[in-house]
């Protein structure tokens, strides 16, 4: 079974600022990846050259559905987001503009 180590890319105003002023983008990770795997994807996919990775794990929120009745409490899955810092001179173009 093929693992996809990224899963997509994360466009907050933060992340869109963080590309503006530092040349870094945010992506949503495989949770069991590591560094080294989140940069060949990176490197590989957009063609780009990585010069850090700072990689972190968002805790889940807890959540209380209602149905007619019942009280379910549950929780939303963690996630890994992965902040890639890019050499000078490299960016990535999510929107496929020139």
């Amino acid at each position: 079974m093929k693992r996809f180590i990224l899963k997509r890319p994360i466009q907050t105003e933060r992340a869109l600022v963080l590309q503006d002023r530092r040349n870094q983008y945010v992506f949503e990770v495989d949770v069991n990846a590591n560094k080294i795997e989140i940069r060949r994807a990176i490197e590989n996919k957009f063609s780009v050259k990585v010069k850090s990775i700072r990689t972190l794990v968002v805790k889940g929120k807890n959540v209380l559905r209602f149905t007619k009745k019942v009280k379910i409490a549950g929780r939303t899955s963690d996630w890994k987001k992965a902040i890639v810092t890019l050499e000078d001179g490299n960016s990535i173009n999510f929107f496929g503009e020139a």
